[in-house]
């Protein structure tokens, strides 16, 4: 069996992390099961060939999809590229789990929705798997993009979608909603390794940036314009409290040079660290006293580890990772002055115990919810 792991890349960690999280589960259920990835720019043949993947072509430009070709090409030929070069085409997949994160909505071009919606209709006409992973999905107002998400998911094996408005997204555009579900981010199962390069930061505060807080993506101008200040901001207020601070560049280059400007600012030297895999951002964060996060899985990584987590963010994601761990008021708001910011950091440092003691049972939950999510997609495949 050959299972495509589709979305993911080796740049932005979160998308990393899903990728380990999935390995994981593989090597659990399906020992034996052949993985594949596509090529992209964040993805490089190096990293790809170190996990083991087969390298899949895609021949899909803009609405002209020639992937439909490979299964012209007689099986045999076929087999000789995949066994000599490594080489796979779709027409070799059996599974695609697709961990995109946040790729389909209104938020995104309507191509996108429509070449995945052409993916899955062909997977299911030949009795194949196309099956969404959690992830953050919709809106879908505009017309092609909505006709495009019902194909998609109306043809699609199973979907889970991560939180309550993305499943409300979804089944807004179904008549059958049988094989759609809700389930939290997978990422929590993955426990992560314990590196002794990483001990020194044990009981620090980790402030992981997040540059898409400043892009047009972001629609509250409020975060825009005073994002990078109130980091800047929480550093210096943990300074001043007599805190260990470290910052953690969670996506590479992307947000290299929002860290070295708040590096910048802060009164005393800190450290900026860029862990080389997802595996080590989560092991960074497990020795973390508090977490200042605006990305997603940093987020996660924190909060299903019991770590007190503040955060910013720029979609509806964030809320409703924080309303679930029941953590809602650690999650910043435009607006608040930045003595009203530094004071929620005072106030939540002098109440770490009670918070770590709540999230540990709202961890354990949301991991059961996962295990029961991989039962679903393994019985599926199965």
């Amino acid at each position: 069996m050959l299972i495509e792991i589709k979305g993911v890349q080796f740049v932005n960690k979160g998308a990393e992390l899903m990728l380990h999280a999935i390995l994981q589960q593989l090597n659990l259920h399906f020992p034996h099961a052949e993985i594949c990835l596509a090529h992209n720019v964040n993805s490089p043949y190096k990293k790809r060939a170190s996990i083991g993947a087969y390298q899949k072509i895609n021949l899909r430009k803009n609405i002209v999809d020639l992937n439909r070709l490979f299964y012209f090409v007689p099986a045999f030929i076929r087999r000789y590229f995949k066994n000599r070069f490594g080489i796979v085409t779709e027409a070799d997949v059996d599974v695609i789990l697709d961990a995109s994160g946040f790729g389909y909505g209104d938020q995104w071009s309507d191509l996108i929705m429509q070449q995945v919606a052409c993916e899955v209709t062909r997977m299911k006409g030949l009795d194949k798997k196309y099956i969404f992973m959690p992830q953050s999905l919709g809106p879908f107002t505009r017309p092609k993009n909505k006709k495009y998400a019902q194909q998609a998911f109306a043809n699609a094996s199973l979907v889970f979608a991560r939180e309550t408005p993305s499943y409300e997204h979804v089944i807004a555009l179904l008549d059958n909603t049988q094989h759609v579900h809700q389930s939290p981010d997978f990422t929590n199962l993955l426990e992560p390794t314990f590196f002794d390069e990483y001990k020194r930061f044990d009981d620090y505060i980790i402030i992981v940036p997040n540059s898409k807080m400043l892009s047009k993506k972001n629609k509250d101008k409020w975060w825009r314009d005073n994002y990078t200040l109130t980091l800047i901001s929480l550093a210096n207020k943990a300074v001043k409290l007599g805190e260990k601070v470290v910052i953690l560049n969670h996506s590479g280059i992307d947000d290299a040079a929002l860290c070295i400007e708040i590096a910048d600012n802060v009164t005393k030297p800190i450290e900026i660290i860029e862990p080389e895999d997802a595996i080590r951002v989560k092991a960074l964060i497990s020795f973390g006293k508090l977490v200042i996060s605006s990305r997603f899985h940093g987020c996660v990584s924190a909060l299903s580890q019991a770590i007190p987590c503040i955060a910013t963010g720029w979609s509806h994601k964030y809320q409703e990772l924080f309303s679930e761990y029941e953590v809602a008021s650690l999650l910043l708001v435009s607006g608040e002055s930045i003595d009203e910011i530094e004071q929620r950091l005072e106030k939540y440092l002098q109440q770490l115990t009670d918070k770590k003691l709540e999230l540990k049972k709202h961890a354990v939950l949301y991991k059961q919810h996962s295990n029961e999510m991989w039962q679903k997609v393994v019985d599926e495949i199965k």
